[in-house]
């Protein structure tokens, strides 16, 4: 039985309805709601409106600010500090990646650390707003700790996504967005809804061994990090991971490792926290700070076209650019439709329910 498909704009209508019940101002409600649809666009169902009753709880017990005073607390004529106030992701990471981008237009490069923050959604949404200025952008966030570092069986990182988007001429733009472990807690989510067994390197057990149950970390066991193990080099993966956990939060005054805070509203923060909520990172450069924009996109095509030339295994048509699958998603789910899980649409209409708002 296939998934029931709703029109992307009858989910963003209910979206955005559900962030403005929750108190937001109209138009950080319609930037959330950009956020959030653009995940399940893209074809990243784990970050979209299968999120959503997940940031309502998380306001709804005190720990997301509907009205957020988003400010800079630090800055040089590159490099900001942003103070989210502890509002949405989804409406803290755009307002700090377009300070990154304004920095960008005076010094060549602008780079943004965030502290105080939520949940941001996909990074990709937050990087590729670089784009129509003929820029590089840069996302990337720290998570709940989820993850096991190589040879450990505590769980001190999130999965810790990274983006890079990168402008193209005829091409399409190069967007690699990544977590940094061999997948998502999201992915895993979605098998738990499905029912089904996760794959060999995903996630480990609490005394370390491989698992392939979606539930294991109820159970106390980890992901893992890229790589799923030291011969696979989940050491990379783990290096990625801190990388992203210092950049986001070590430099900007965020909590770190253990000490930030769960998703789920039911867990709480830590008792000891060593900074102010969640942590992400921004960066935009200038193309024409390092040479001339058309002459880099004519290059950028260049660099996709021979790629896409390369010879694949038997059996694969053409290599993946990365943001293909993403780019192609998003181009036929705006006109028919995004398909949700049932499990999914049930939470949707009871969140619903509750706000006196119907999901069509």
């Amino acid at each position: 039985m296939k998934d029931p498909v709703y029109p992307y704009a009858s989910l963003r209508d209910f979206a955005s309805k559900v962030f403005l019940a929750m108190g937001c101002p109209a138009d950080q409600a319609d930037t959330a709601t950009d956020a959030l649809l653009r995940a399940d666009l893209r074809g990243i169902e784990s970050h979209g409106v299968a999120r959503l009753s997940g940031y309502v709880r998380l306001w709804e017990a005190g720990r997301v600010n509907a009205v957020p005073n988003i400010r800079v607390v630090h800055e040089s004529p590159s490099t900001a500090v942003v103070d989210g106030d502890r509002g949405l992701g989804l409406v803290v990471a755009p307002a700090a990646m377009q300070i990154a981008i304004e920095k960008a237009r005076v010094a060549g490069t602008g780079w943004v650390a965030v502290k105080n923050s939520n949940h941001f959604g996909i990074a990709g949404h937050h990087a590729m707003m670089a784009l129509k200025h003929d820029m590089i952008g840069m996302a990337m966030t720290n998570a709940s700790p989820l993850v096991a570092p190589t040879f450990s069986v505590e769980r001190l990182l999130g999965t810790n996504p990274i983006c890079v988007a990168i402008p193209a001429g005829n091409q399409p733009p190069f967007v690699a967005d990544f977590a940094t472990t061999t997948a998502a807690n999201g992915k895993l989510e979605i098998l738990q809804r499905k029912e089904q067994d996760a794959p060999v390197g995903w996630i480990q057990t609490r005394e370390g061994q491989p698992s392939t149950n979606a539930n294991e970390l109820k159970s106390g066991g980890a992901l893992i990090p890229l790589g799923s193990d030291r011969e696979h080099g989940s050491h990379k993966g783990f290096c990625l991971g801190a990388w992203v956990d210092i950049f986001s939060a070590v430099l900007s005054g965020a909590n770190y490792g253990p000490w930030v805070p769960p998703f789920v509203s039911f867990l709480a923060p830590p008792a000891d926290p060593v900074g102010e909520g969640i942590g992400h990172f921004f960066g935009a450069m200038r193309i024409d700070a390092f040479r001339p924009a058309t002459e880099f996109k004519a290059h950028m095509d260049n660099w996709i076209g021979r790629f896409r030339q390369a010879r694949t295994i038997a059996g694969q048509e053409h290599l993946v650019i990365p943001g293909d699958p993403e780019r192609e998603s998003e181009q036929e789910k705006i006109h028919t439709g995004i398909p949700l899980n049932p499990k999914v649409v049930e939470d949707l209409k009871a969140l619903g329910g509750r706000y006196g708002i119907s999901l069509n």
